[in-house]
């Protein structure tokens, strides 16, 4: 091989390198092979206090970027404390994935809107398949929320998303 092309091959090595090890940082492809299963029980069965709890709001989930289903729950302990209930989610599992409360409605054709107005972060999701608990942190104003989405933060995409409906 010319002397004079070593350069050439050795840059071109290395912008490859350094590209592939930054598409696998961002988009985690194993990840679309992963399963995380949570089975927590309901918040007031889990010894939590106070023995009833009682239904705030419900709603369902509708896909945005990946096949997402399951229920969702807004429920108030003996307590006063606020959880949301995650009942037989199956979505993708993926990079950076939060469940949110938002002020902005849902849309069919896409969750881009979600994080246009305000949000709650009530932390990472605990695992992409099962029934799973989310303290609403104390003060939060749940007549301004109304919608539940599994957002990834690190793309700016709702994977999908619940209307919640009052309970009356």
């Amino acid at each position: 091989m010319c002397r004079t092309k070593r350069p050439v091959l050795w840059i071109t090595t290395a912008v490859v390198v350094v590209a592939a090890a930054v598409g696998l940082y961002l988009f985690q492809p194993w990840r679309a092979f992963t399963t995380v299963r949570v089975d927590e029980a309901p918040p007031a069965a889990a010894g939590q206090q106070g023995s009833a709890a009682k239904q705030l709001a419900t709603g369902a989930f509708i896909s945005h970027e990946h096949e997402t289903n399951g229920s969702v729950e807004i429920q108030q302990l003996a307590d006063g404390k606020a959880t949301l209930r995650l009942t037989n989610l199956r979505t993708s599992d993926g990079p950076a994935l939060h469940v949110w409360l938002s002020d902005q409605p849902v849309k069919e054709e896409g969750g881009s809107n979600l994080d246009d107005g305000k949000h709650v972060d009530l932390g990472d999701l605990k695992g992409n398949k099962g029934n799973q608990n989310y303290a609403i942190l104390a003060g939060t104003d749940l007549n301004r929320f109304s919608t539940v989405t599994i957002w990834c933060e690190r793309f700016s995409v709702s994977f999908g998303a619940a209307e919640l409906k009052p309970r009356v």
